[in-house]
């Protein structure tokens, strides 16, 4: 297992209370696609396990095959869409064609995140995520924004931590708290998940209303998300551009407090994740699975998700399965991104963003890691080796090692 070790971090992370939150990064319009990494035609390996149920049954696609194949696209809406293959007859044995993308930019503790979304992926077997991880998952840290599974009325978030990190039992929140230790699971893979209690948060009930966005702060006062179905998005959000500020907000549908989680000691620096797959060890699991979808309950040997859906099929049970995204917009303290910039080790450097879309970097279209392990929808493994940050100023600066 690597360890990793923030050596000068508490010099890096500024509190938000001393400077607002400044547009950093923009995805929207034709150019949503720019400043991300797609999978390089790996297999979604994460397993957890060896039991039937627990593969994921997806080859996610390089950019140019997403590409041609429209997996990825922006339609006439100025939308992007990102979804699972609809169209093709799978055999048994093979797996069916989906998409995961990663921000090539990490945003700092001090940092807000909007995802304003018409439509989520749904389905029978269909696991879709928003998320956010570090790059040596979990030692970094996870945050689920958008997750749920098969036919699910309601979406779930969630943290994914190194032991010490909970959720403080008065919490206040909307949500309802299923787990409070964030580190639960063999490597945090359950975590501390908050099921939203809210209306129209995933599924077909989410599209008819129009979809909706959430909020996420990050930032060293803790991790809180907001939900708002479409009518109900506060103008705050709806014309937020250059800054924003969270205050008046109100109740998150998520809390955890630093009080009971110190976001400088469990989380480093986090990547914007997008995917799709398809079963694995929360859609797939025989007493999930039937809870939701009806049918015959599946066993450790016999993977009734992959069988009733994957396979099969000329992938028409896959119509929904797909999000549309109108933006994502990041606003950090001072407008910081941090940007992979060597290769064999990952050294992140700091630098000020424009506040035009997708103006720091491009997408090299390939991942060399999309089939690597984790909680969520498989957060992946890092390099070897994590370097020193530099940042602009000695006080912007930390750094990983990895043991």
């Amino acid at each position: 297992m690597h360890v990793a070790i923030p050596l000068a971090y508490a010099l890096f992370s500024t509190p938000s209370a001393l400077a607002a939150f400044n547009l950093a990064k923009e995805y929207s319009g034709s150019s949503f696609f720019s400043g991300w990494d797609f999978g390089n035609g790996t297999y979604d390996s994460t397993t957890h396990g060896t039991d039937a149920f627990r593969l994921r049954h997806v080859n996610y696609l390089n950019q140019s095959s997403a590409t041609s194949q429209k997996l990825a696209y922006v339609n006439d809406a100025g939308h992007a869409v990102l979804r699972v293959d609809d169209f093709s007859f799978v055999p048994w044995q093979e797996k069916r064609n989906s998409v995961r993308i990663e921000s090539t930019d990490f945003f700092p503790v001090g940092t807000v995140i909007l995802f304003d979304a018409t439509h989520l992926p749904f389905g029978c077997s269909v696991w879709p995520g928003f998320w956010t991880k570090g790059p040596a998952w979990p030692q970094g840290g996870e945050i689920d924004i958008v997750e749920a599974v098969n036919l699910m009325g309601n979406n779930q978030m969630a943290l994914h931590t190194q032991s010490g990190c909970t959720q403080p039992s008065d919490v206040k929140q909307l949500g309802s708290t299923i787990g409070s230790d964030c580190s639960a699971g063999v490597d945090s893979a359950t975590g501390c998940a908050v099921a939203e209690k809210q209306a129209n948060s995933f599924g077909g009930d989410f599209a008819s209303a129009g979809g909706g966005v959430w909020a996420t702060q990050f930032d060293e006062s803790g991790v809180f998300i907001w939900f708002w179905s479409r009518k109900d998005v506060p103008d705050t959000v709806t014309n937020a551009k250059d800054t924003i500020d969270p205050s008046s907000w109100g109740t998150p549908s998520a809390a955890w407090p630093a009080s009971s989680c110190d976001v400088n000691k469990f989380f480093t620096p986090q990547q914007l994740v997008l995917d799709i797959t398809l079963c694995g060890d929360w859609a797939g699991e025989p007493h999930i699975y039937q809870s939701t979808c009806g049918g015959d309950l599946g066993n450790s040997t016999v993977d009734v998700c992959y069988i009733n859906n994957v396979i099969n099929t000329n992938g028409t049970n896959y119509q929904d399965a797909y999000f549309e995204i109108s933006s994502i917009k990041v606003f950090t303290v001072n407008s910081t991104v941090l940007t992979p910039t060597a290769s064999g080790a990952t050294v992140l450097t700091t630098s000020t963003a424009s506040a035009d879309s997708n103006s720091n970097s491009g997408s090299s279209g390939n991942s060399s890691s999309s089939d690597g392990n984790g909680s969520g929808n498989g957060a992946m493994p890092g390099a070897a080796a994590y370097a020193a940050m530099v940042g602009a100023t000695a006080l912007a600066a930390f750094s990983w090692v990895l043991l």
